[in-house]
């Protein structure tokens, strides 16, 4: 499947960190459309459903569009104690529980078709498998043979069928997508936060393995969720110092070419080869303005070579052209 060079991240559409209204999140979506953007990423996780339903509704009667979302977590109704807690301060109210077996990934994926009022999603993604997620080291070797296991067969069984065109794995770190690459045929990885300019932890061994099996890679978080556009969050926490101090020294290199370092943290993963698109999250039209401008900023390749030899990025990184 061929994924556009840039897409659109739904998770602000479930309001993370900070609720989105209907009309933002709506406005958001067609800005994306008016613009020709044809691929769109969401989970039932997102807002506990409102991601999905939102973006149903926003390109249910569009031709062309790609939809991927994730399963690994089943609603249940009723809102848990602390919605925030999760990162969803206005959420619907369903609590998420993890289910990763055969059984569980069927019924997200039935689910998922509801929210979204569509007969099809074209890539579905096993989400928040591993230990950042699951710090319980029983728990987390539960569900991921549970994943590789029940999980591994519904989602193969759906590609079988036709029911999805592609399957993956959506997670937030590089060590549990070397261990999925040893069960299973797999088609794409949604990496997010982990190969951005900030960071390349997934630049090898694991985009190295990705491309000897031909794993395609959409990245997702390529702001470091906030970091590289001004903000001061670093995977959703205070940045700490270290982080700060490595985003100034970008800051001016950027300064230097007259470059602006959310364009050069968009651009940049593109350039690799196993990466076939970048889904940044907007929750306005005007945050989606502003990216399709750093999307298409001229970027000199001064810049790049510059960044090198600071030692920002390491010599073998594949750099825009």
């Amino acid at each position: 499947m061929d994924l556009p060079d840039l897409g659109f991240g739904g998770a602000p559409l479930g309001g993370l960190l900070d609720p989105v209204g209907d009309a933002a999140a709506a406005n958001t979506v067609q800005a994306a459309l008016d613009a020709g953007l044809k691929y769109f990423d969401t989970a039932p996780y997102y807002g506990f459903g409102l991601s999905e339903r939102r973006l149903g509704d926003a390109v249910r009667n569009q031709d062309g569009i790609i939809l991927s979302s994730k399963v690994g977590r089943v609603l249940k109704p009723g809102l848990p104690d602390d919605p925030l807690g999760f990162g969803w301060p206005k959420p619907l109210p369903f609590t998420p529980v993890y289910d990763y077996s055969y059984d569980g990934v069927m019924r997200s994926y039935e689910d998922s078709l509801q929210r979204l009022g569509r007969d099809r999603i074209d890539i579905l993604y096993l989400h928040d498998i591993g230990r950042s997620t699951h710090t319980n080291p029983v728990e987390e070797e539960r569900h991921f043979n549970d994943a590789m296991t029940g999980g591994y067969r519904a989602l193969d069984e759906l590609r079988r069928t036709g029911d999805v065109s592609a399957i993956g794995i959506g997670v937030n770190e590089t060590d549990v997508s070397l261990r999925v690459l040893e069960h299973g045929v797999w088609d794409i990885f949604l990496v997010a936060g982990r190969y951005t300019l900030l960071e390349q932890e997934a630049l090898d061994p694991l985009f190295t393995r990705l491309g000897e099996r031909d794993v395609k890679v959409v990245v997702g978080g390529p702001f470091n969720s906030g970091i590289l556009v001004g903000g001061t969050t670093w995977n959703y926490e205070t940045a700490p110092s270290a982080i700060v101090d490595r985003v100034e020294a970008l800051t001016c290199v950027c300064a230097a070419h007259l470059v602006p370092l959310p364009a050069a943290a968009l651009q940049f993963p593109l350039a690799h080869p196993v990466v076939t698109s970048v889904i940044p999250g907007t929750r306005t039209p005007e945050e989606f303005a502003q990216v399709l401008s750093w999307y298409s900023t001229e970027i000199p390749a001064s810049f790049w070579s510059d960044l090198k030899s600071e030692g920002l990025l390491s010599a073998e990184t594949p750099t825009p052209s």
